[in-house]
């Protein structure tokens, strides 16, 4: 019998994890990706957003029917208009040009009213994070709408323990290594802390711009890798939460996207593809015999216009 669900919310999670086949050092690690592309957005920030909101409905931060702001490079603002979509809430997100059109496009199709405020370089910047952050402030304090503030928010975390869950059952608990890009920080701190309460032993990479690699003690910057590199020290880091944290360029990372389309099949977005060639670089040390698993963070749709000239 075909399952029925109640809303296209029930499908957010449970994602597969997937074995590269063709992209792989010789006598290396294997590499498990995490199929977050196909959660109902295409994005793993479904997660995350259907954590923040919940978590305010439960607790009476959001009423029903009450509205919501976020800033957003784009996924978390989808995967925010989605759930207010379906749960009711009116919701104003604070975004950017220097971020994928098709993002702030299907955002609007989804209802949200958007902002977009204009990027000096067509990159992202400290002072652009920072900008979007004070402009959704101002609407969150003029219309008293709840403001998700999603680098503060501690209530994704829960999202990601989940996360951290699947991964260790769909590996039977053989995983040695997990590598994820760092944007709020979250998404590798939550998985993280989950997957080393069942082994102290495993490592956690971090992946970050190589143009604005802050995390790592270099100097702020701009870079095209949508979705990750704030360009400051963001709040919800720990030092400790990562045992190391590599730095990939948005050159390299937009050449590995193209290789996991055509090599491999799986289209996805750049944060995507710098998470793989972390992976890879970590692949090659830790040998043949150990498992490392990254994630496919959303799905190259979100991105096409941006892979034009290769079309």
């Amino acid at each position: 019998m075909t399952e029925t669900l109640p809303t296209i919310l029930d499908r957010i999670g449970n994602t597969a994890l997937l074995p590269l086949r063709k992209i792989v050092p010789a006598n290396g690690a294997r590499i498990l990706l995490k199929l977050e592309s196909a959660n109902p957005t295409g994005s793993m920030k479904d997660r995350q957003a259907l954590a923040m909101i919940e978590a305010a409905e439960a607790d009476g931060r959001l009423k029903p029917g009450g509205a919501v702001v976020e800033y957003t490079g784009g996924s978390t603002g989808v995967s925010l208009a989605l759930v207010c979509a379906v749960k009711g809430h009116p919701l104003h997100i604070v975004s950017s040009d220097a971020f994928a059109k098709e993002k702030l496009d299907h955002m609007r199709l989804l209802g949200a009213t958007l902002q977009v405020i204009k990027s000096e370089s067509g990159g992202q910047t400290e002072k652009l994070t920072r900008d979007m952050i004070e402009a959704a402030r101002v609407i969150a304090e003029e219309t008293g709408a709840f403001w998700t503030d999603q680098l503060k928010n501690h209530d994704q975390l829960a999202a990601y323990h989940r996360l951290g869950d699947e991964i260790r059952r769909q590996t039977e608990g053989k995983v040695d290594a997990f590598v994820q890009s760092v944007g709020t920080a979250a998404s590798l701190r939550g998985t993280g802390e989950r997957l080393r309460q069942h082994d102290g032993q495993i490592r956690i990479v971090a992946v970050e711009p190589a143009e604005s690699a802050v995390l790592s003690g270099g100097s702020s910057g701009a870079h095209k890798i949508d979705g990750i590199g704030a360009g400051f020290v963001v709040p919800l880091w720990q030092t400790g939460v990562a045992d190391r944290i590599e730095r990939v360029s948005t050159e390299e990372a937009r050449a590995m996207a193209l290789r996991l389309a055509r090599e491999e099949g799986l289209f996805c977005g750049t944060s995507t593809g710098a998470n793989v060639v972390a992976a890879l670089r970590l692949a090659g040390e830790m040998g043949a015999g150990a498992t490392i698993v990254t994630v496919m963070c959303d799905t190259g749709m979100k991105y096409l216009k941006g892979f034009g000239e290769f079309i």
